[in-house]
């Protein structure tokens, strides 16, 4: 088995069994797990004290027995030093970054020098070595993430990338995700940042109302303005966020101008830029950098699209909206039980975001099925909002959404719709997907394709319901270009 240590002598293996064998084994082994793999039919039986060499393990560390290095950790800007008795065959096995340190050592002390952040938790480091497991909090994510990658311990960086990735909804006292999305640049995790990033735009309403919204970058900032794919109650909601966060963090004027112009103004109702225009001092004090996009908003709020298209040059995002929670862009839905039957739903949302169109409103039907069934063979809604079909134990939900009826006013007009999946993560609602689809496929092909709902404990279940939100969002395309 000496090809499992990368070349080391077999010899090394035998000084490790000596240091194990000086431990006390029965007091570790009377606390230590057995556990047994047993087939009765073949007498087969696989004695597992895994358990027991884990805390053997953490007793050579702690007692420091056979100890043939010493690190010297010192904490650089300060003269904190913390002692680490060691064993150079545990650390060689484990880090290359080590083994390279130890071969050109000229004494048994190694001094290792790190920031304070990565100091206080080498302790845990090392003792992930010995043992293989480590316990981690929020605030320790980044700096046990940095030991493990200058050290080469690769499968707990990737270890805590993961946690990272699966702990962006829990809750801290000043928030983490946008730390984590700014170490992932200074990495280059590509992975993490789209996750941070992902996490921040989807559940930007709860974020813009929490103390993590002023910690933002310049630079994160500008690249959430941009987005379409945002999760926010309204975009007056964004502006005023926006108002806050120049207030607390002072930024270039440059920088206020660009986020500024990323506003969109159109998905703005008229009464509210009025307001803006003259209490907003961030508005009256930049007002002459946006009066071009005010200007063009007004004049969108005034007339039809398709007759404000035949003067001016109306193909800009402004006019895309971003995904509203307010009542007149969709409605949420929970489901009961979503696995028993079919369900409907109707709501009603406006047609346009212009203001020329506020007035007009759009019925739409909503279909959840917890079993695809082919369009052919679904009939029409019934009579009391239940859908009836025939029933199948084959297939996957589908959610369809179709207006009730049509109208002229659609002519230049198609409907995006967004459903958007909410789940329970850390005790906190979160959005774990966001569902696109077009006027032209009426559905969703790959709606909640991964989700186990006939599970109880699903994840996807809050209390037995579906926690969903659909959104309608009018576009010209005619005469709009969206922007990502």
């Amino acid at each position: 088995m000496a090809y499992l240590f990368e070349g080391r002598s077999m010899s090394t293996l035998l000084c490790l069994m000596t240091l194990l064998v000086g431990l006390d084994f029965h007091a570790v082994a009377v606390g230590g797990a057995l556990r047994l793999d047993m087939n009765p039919e073949n007498g087969f039986t696989t004695l597992n004290h895994s358990m027991a060499m884990v805390q053997r393990m953490e007793a050579l560390l702690a007692q420091g027995n056979g100890s043939d290095v010493t690190l010297r950790v010192r904490t650089i800007g300060t003269d904190e030093v913390k002692i680490i008795q060691a064993h150079s065959l545990v650390l060689t096995l484990q880090s290359d970054m080590f083994d390279e340190l130890l071969q050109n050592r000229n004494n048994s002390v190694l001094v290792l020098r790190e920031p304070q952040d990565c100091a206080a938790v080498f302790d845990k480091f090392i003792r992930y070595l010995y043992c293989g497991d480590i316990s981690v909090r929020l605030d320790q994510a980044i700096p046990l993430h940095k030991l493990a990658s200058k050290y080469r311990v690769w499968s707990l960086q990737q270890g805590l990338t993961r946690y990272m990735t699966q702990h962006l909804s829990s809750d801290s006292p000043t928030g983490h995700v946008v730390g984590w999305y700014q170490y992932s640049l200074q990495i280059g995790d590509v992975s993490l940042r789209d996750s941070c990033l992902q996490y921040l735009s989807w559940n930007l309403s709860s974020v813009l109302q929490s103390a993590e919204w002023v910690s933002i970058s310049d630079e994160l900032l500008l690249s959430l303005l941009q987005r379409s794919d945002l999760i926010l109650q309204s975009e007056l909601d964004l502006y005023e966020a926006l108002e806050n966060w120049i207030e607390q963090n002072q930024p270039a004027s440059d920088t206020v101008e660009t986020a500024l112009r990323a506003i969109r103004y159109g998905m703005i109702p008229p009464q509210h830029l009025f307001r803006l225009q003259k209490q907003s001092p961030l508005m009256v004090k930049h007002y002459e950098s946006i009066r071009d996009l005010l200007f063009l908003a007004f004049q969108f709020h005034s007339a039809s699209p398709i007759q404000l298209a035949k003067y001016f040059d109306v193909n800009c995002s402004i006019f895309t909206p971003r995904n509203y929670l307010s009542a007149s862009w969709g409605s949420p839905w929970v489901i009961n039980n979503p696995t028993r039957d079919d369900r409907s739903n109707s709501f009603q949302t406006q047609l346009g975001p212009s203001g020329h169109d506020s007035t007009k409103r759009v019925t739409w039907n909503t279909l959840f099925s917890p079993r695809w069934l082919p369009l052919s063979v679904r009939s029409g809604f019934g009579e009391h909002g239940a859908m009836q079909s025939t029933r199948t134990d084959l297939g996957r939900p589908r959610i369809i959404v179709t207006p009730a009826t049509s109208s002229p006013d659609f002519a230049g007009v198609s409907f995006q719709k967004t459903v958007i999946v909410a789940v329970r993560q850390q005790g906190k609602m979160v959005v774990r997907h966001v569902y696109n689809f077009h006027q032209s496929t009426e559905e969703s092909g790959d709606f909640l394709v991964d989700a186990d709902l006939q599970r109880r404990g699903s994840e996807y279940l809050i209390d037995n319901s579906l926690f969903l939100h659909v959104i309608v969002k009018p576009l010209y395309h005619s005469l709009i270009v969206s922007k990502k």
